[in-house]
């Protein structure tokens, strides 16, 4: 959706002369709304115990997560590389949560060294592990109302968890290795802006986590409700309510849990960021192939989501009032034709030079770019609390395309006859 008043009073003012001076495409973060989002979260929760993981995939760059790790953020990394980029950070121990799947006896190793919280996705990584992790957590399959989430795929053939009904066994087996402390993660929904579904989903966690605990007599220390909270990419979209969506699953906690309350642990990435990132980018060419297009020049590799999901990202000409509005499709120069930001996009009549914004890129754009075809990920800045602009991430070059190529073959295996 369109900026937020504040991100736009802080960005706008500054533009013009930021990329006269620095050239685009380059996505942007506020680092104040970011914060504000993080503080509004946690404080939902108010008193009870409550711990929000930044999932890593959504924005690994050290900049955004040593923000969120100096507010008290911890961090969800789903492989060894988030794993190392957390150890560089400083985050060890109960900062970290490590949720993956089909995970490497190696990966469970690196994990398990750095301390962090790890949640077993299968039960085969159980029988493999050697040492077991000081608490142990499983993954639940998706269920309930996830189970009917389009986003998260059919439930009978998803790869992600242990199937209901094989839940309470795998616990039992656990405390059979001698494991004595448990949690439970769900993974319960995906871009989800309904209240009512998002509630339900995680209740449903809520209340499994209850059951489970009643028929295998252990205690769980914590029901992480994972992360799918969505954010309101189209104009007419509208946030959830997150006092509500915190209340509801408090209020579910106290009714299927006894004098025992595990603590509330979730891992929301997009719904943390996303709205604080814009891609900037400048209209490049304009013509009219059976339909107008607005060449700019970022392309899908800056920005895949609506390329390879056909997902809507809001479009704006922040400099273009005043004109008459046009139908256009806003494009990049991949050799792909659905190398697209937009179609069928009203704006303002576009010339070439027009600064262009593509809003809600904070999460799941540039962490999702690409190389193909040799146009490069673009620039990371940060808007600072302090009103500065600083680059946390420098543009690709021709040498960061190659660095990983052998000019020179070489030799790995010498074949004998």
């Amino acid at each position: 959706m369109p900026l937020s008043e504040a991100f736009a009073g802080r960005l706008l003012p500054l533009l013009p002369e930021l990329v006269a001076g620095y050239g685009t495409p380059f996505h942007i973060y506020d680092q104040q709304g970011i914060v504000d989002t993080y503080r509004d979260m946690v404080g939902a929760f108010g008193t009870e115990p409550y711990r929000q993981y930044f999932a890593v995939k959504a924005l690994p760059n050290p900049a955004v997560l040593s923000t969120l790790l100096a507010e008290g953020s911890g961090l969800d990394c789903a492989s060894p590389v988030e794993l190392e980029l957390a150890e560089r950070l400083g985050a060890g121990g109960d900062d970290v949560v490590f949720t993956s799947n089909n995970t490497t006896v190696a990966e469970y190793e690196q994990a398990l060294k750095a301390g962090a919280v790890i949640t077993f996705d299968d039960r085969t990584m159980l029988d493999k592990a050697e040492r077991l992790p000081e608490v142990v957590a499983f993954r639940v399959a998706p269920h309930g109302v996830a189970a009917r989430s389009t986003l998260m795929g059919s439930a009978a053939h998803s790869k992600f968890g242990v199937p209901v009904d094989e839940l309470a066994d795998t616990y039992r087996q656990a405390r059979g290795r001698g494991a004595r402390r448990f949690g439970i993660h769900g993974m319960i929904c995906a871009n989800e802006l309904d209240l009512d579904r998002a509630v339900r989903a995680a209740v449903d966690v809520v209340e499994l986590a209850a059951r489970l605990a009643a028929d295998t007599g252990i205690e769980l220390e914590y029901v992480n409700i994972g992360g799918g909270l969505g954010i309101p990419y189209r104009p007419a979209d509208r946030p959830i309510d997150f006092r509500a969506y915190a209340a509801a699953i408090l209020a579910a906690r106290r009714r299927v849990f006894g004098h025992h309350r595990p603590r509330v642990v979730s891992e929301f990435g997009r719904y943390v960021t996303g709205p604080h990132g814009v891609l900037v980018t400048r209209v490049t060419n304009r013509c009219r192939k059976g339909q107008d297009v607005v060449g700019v020049d970022a392309s899908m590799s800056a920005l895949m989501r609506p390329g390879y999901y056909g997902a809507y990202h809001h479009i704006s000409l922040p400099f273009a009032d005043g004109r008459p509005e046009t139908l256009v499709d806003v494009v990049g120069s991949l050799c792909e034709n659905n190398d697209k930001f937009g179609i069928d996009r009203l704006l303002p009549d576009p010339v070439e030079g027009d600064v262009a914004l593509v809003h809600d890129t904070g999460a799941h754009g540039h962490a999702m770019g690409f190389t193909y075809n040799g146009r490069l990920r673009p620039a990371e800045l940060m808007l600072t609390t302090a009103g500065e602009v600083v680059e946390i991430r420098r543009a690709e070059t021709f040498d960061d395309y190659l660095a990983t190529a052998r000019w020179t073959p070489a030799p790995i295996m010498e074949v004998t006859r």
